[in-house]
Formats: C-alpha cells, structure tokens, sequence
C-alpha cells in the first residue's frame, strides 16, 4: 500500500509537470533534473534483476556522518527488489587510508558490524584514522586480531579494491559526499538536497522513477 501511494504520487505529479515529491518532516523533498538530482553516463549494476543503491560515501566527511543513522533506518524497510551497497570515495590521496578501512573490514567480515564504528572513532573520539598503527590498535579494541588486520590493509587484494574506489570516484562524477546512485543512472547529495534529511526521501522518489519506468 505505501508503495502504490508513492507510486500514485509520483505519476500525479509528473503528469502535472512535477518531478515527485516526498515529505521528510516538514521539509518536501522534489525532483527537478539538474537540481536534486542528475543524470550520469549509465553504469554497470551488479544485479540487472535489481534496482541497485550505491552509497558514495567518505569516512571524514561530516554530512556523511550525519546521513549514516538516517540511512541506516532507511535500509531496515527497503523492498525486495532494491540491492543496497557502499563505495568509499578517493577524491584525494589522502581519503586512501580511510577507504584501505572499509575494504579491510569488509574483507575481514566485519564491515556491518563495524562501519558505524569508524564515523564514531573520526567524528566522536577524534582518532587519527589515516595512520595504519591507530586503526590497527582500534581493529584491536573492537575484536579483531591485530596481526591480521595490518596484513589485510597492506594486501595486494585491499590495493585492486582501493584502485576500483577510484575508477568508480571518476566513472560515476562523484563531486562530493556523501552522494547516492540509484540504478547506475541517477544520482542525488546533500549539496544537490541542501538538507542530509531530504537525501533518502529523494532516492526514494528516483526508485519508484526507476521502477515505473518514467
């Protein structure tokens, strides 16, 4: 049922000569091409089956901080047919090591348990995350085994997935963070939202664009 008012919503709109709109609070999320979203060279999707969600997203970044617990509730009620995912971004040598965390973790198992983690140790307790030896110590505190989290950092599997975050960074013209791609096509950010609170009522709205094939 909710899926069919936010589909009824989105064609009413677009036969009125709207783009879709949500409600996130009392804020009103719209889309305008070129404006809360844009349109990207078509990317490969790992599922065709599925409307995939990709999450841009880069570990020091402050709006990223503050989507993460909004997109995590968004996550617990997504449908079926939408296949959610992460990339960490590199738009700087310096955002490596941060993005080397994500691919550990995720390489060891722990990346659900584990990425909250990381934003609270940058954002909260003001770790030095970029240093091998302090997320080493950190991967410790947290339940991990310290010998193998440095050999899985400096792998040379970790490194092919790190020089993948920056093909992707370039292949999808991600200009900032955090940004989300929907269906290898379209993309929305906080700076094209102007609120983190009106990101996932948009992709909402591109899902249900994608799915009714408008």
């Amino acid at each position: 049922m909710v899926r069919l008012i936010r589909l009824l919503a989105l064609v009413f709109a677009l036969a009125a000569g709207g783009s879709g709109f949500a409600q996130s609070g009392k804020a009103v999320a719209v889309l305008d091409s070129g404006k809360t979203y844009r349109e990207i060279p078509q990317q490969p999707v790992a599922n065709p089956d599925k409307i995939e969600v990709i999450d841009f997203f880069f570990y020091g970044c402050p709006f990223c901080n503050e989507l993460r617990p909004l997109l995590e509730r968004w996550r617990a009620s997504l449908p079926a047919e939408v296949e959610f995912r992460r990339m960490p971004v590199i738009r700087h040598d310096s955002w490596v090591p941060l993005a080397r965390t994500y691919f550990t973790l995720d390489a060891l198992g722990a990346v659900e348990r584990l990425h909250d983690e990381v934003y609270k140790g940058y954002h909260d307790e003001e770790l030095h995350m970029s240093q091998p030896n302090v997320m080493a110590d950190w991967a410790q505190r947290h339940g991990l085994d310290r010998g193998e989290w440095l050999r899985t950092y400096n792998s040379e599997a970790v490194e092919r997935m790190v020089t993948a975050a920056r093909k992707a960074t370039q292949d999808y013209d991600i200009r900032g963070t955090p940004s989300v791609v929907i269906a290898g096509r379209f993309l929305t950010s906080s700076g094209m939202t102007d609120d983190v609170k009106l990101v996932t009522p948009v992709v909402d709205l591109l899902i249900e664009m994608v799915r009714s094939g408008k």
